[in-house]
């Protein structure tokens, strides 16, 4: 089954999501459903005096909800209860709010955007652009970030053609590439730019996202070329791809005198 993990927002607040290529359905959830909605200070609790309210629901409980893995909030993935847009539709009848009518076309909103970006990928692009738009970035980062997102998924597509697991292996493949061109670890190096759960390549400068790219296309062409089996294999090349970009960055930094790595991101070149 192929999933999509995604943060969406609604009214600046964050809900967990995956879609379900196969199923073509968004999971939300739930925990996060009931939070904005209830406003409850122990969404837990609230969620379990509600199941006791509505008998239906705790009887459907288990055929509503599914555990499903999402981003915890130690920012590991874990099983999440989740329910798609019906079974929310469900548990939003045992929630009295105001937000609840807005949240039904929120929700309505969010599918219908997904399917469209399904059967036309440009959408997606456009929407994304749109989004790092408002956010104060440029638009020469944008096409760059863009074209990182494609090149991504080229690893990721050879990545799974190679027999990798989505989640543990692609991580654990990354911080390869990672700290073979940077030399530092996905974690050392969000920590140098001060950050927790956000996105390291949303915190990287121009350049940094040329490496990265660099770094991930040349993994993708050695591997397409050696087909390398197990995950052993495919860390030895992902070492390769990220020492391609490395030489680069050296000889960059020669010739400027300057780090290339740095906790500086491209909004802080705009605003400074």
């Amino acid at each position: 089954m192929s999933k999509e993990n995604k943060i969406q927002l609604f009214e600046k607040q964050k809900v967990r999501t995956l879609w379900d290529e196969e199923q073509e359905k968004w999971y939300f959830s739930v925990q996060d459903v009931v939070q904005i909605l209830s406003e409850s200070a122990d969404v837990k609790q609230y969620i379990k005096k509600m199941r006791s309210r509505d008998t239906q629901l705790n009887n459907n409980w288990g055929t509503i909800c599914t555990p499903l893995p999402m981003l915890a909030a130690d920012g590991k993935i874990r099983k999440i209860q989740a329910a798609n847009t019906d079974g929310i539709f469900r548990i939003i009848q045992s929630i009295p709010s105001p937000k609840a009518e807005p949240f039904k076309l929120w929700l309505a909103k969010v599918g219908s955007e997904r399917i469209e970006e399904t059967e036309d990928p440009e959408l997606a692009f456009d929407r994304a652009m749109e989004t790092y738009l408002k956010k104060g970035y440029s638009r020469e980062w944008i096409n760059q970030r863009l074209k990182s997102i494609e090149v991504r998924k080229e690893l990721t597509d050879e990545w799974q053609e190679r027999g990798m697991k989505k989640n543990e292996d692609y991580a654990i493949l990354t911080n390869e590439i990672t700290k073979a061109w940077s030399e530092k670890t996905v974690k050392d190096y969000k920590k140098l730019k001060g950050l927790k759960k956000e996105n390291l390549r949303d915190n990287m400068t121009n350049l940094e996202l040329v490496l990265n790219m660099l770094a991930e296309a040349s993994t993708t062409e050695i591997s397409k070329e050696k087909k390398p089996k197990g995950l052993e294999e495919n860390k030895d090349i992902a070492r390769k791809g990220g020492t391609a970009a490395k030489k680069a960055r050296l000889e960059i930094e020669k010739q400027t005198g300057k780090p290339i790595v740095t906790g500086k991101n491209e909004k802080w070149r705009i605003e400074n």
